[in-house]
């Protein structure tokens, strides 16, 4: 279900909508594979790599995704290791949108060693 959720774009969100709700998150976070909420506000994950310059591709890659889609994760780069926190900063909290670049990272993340 994922792939569905990667297939998707991410849409301009305006400030005064309102943050997804626990039941709306719950389905969304089902259709992704080692995500976590934070305070039905936030959605993270880490990511492994072999080394640094593994975990700078996966950054670099992101953040082309991230200017594509118009949707801009936190990326916590480190030595084989990159940390993603993602919520929608016009409204405080989480969008669908959200789960749509948490989606489109983890089929990036397939694609790289």
């Amino acid at each position: 279900m994922a792939e569905a959720l990667a297939a998707r774009s991410c849409v301009p969100c305006r400030g005064g909508v309102p943050t997804l709700t626990r039941e709306q998150i719950a389905p969304l976070l089902e259709q992704l594979e080692g995500w976590t909420v934070e305070d039905d506000k936030k959605l993270t994950k880490s990511y492994r790599f072999g080394n640094f310059r593994e975990a700078l591709a996966f950054v670099n890659t992101a953040g082309e995704i991230a200017e594509a889609e118009g949707h801009h994760p936190d990326l916590h780069l480190a030595w084989g290791h990159v940390g993603v926190e993602l919520w929608t900063h016009k409204i405080g909290g989480l969008h669908e949108n959200d789960f749509v670049m948490a989606a489109k990272l983890d089929q990036t993340r397939a694609g790289l060693p």
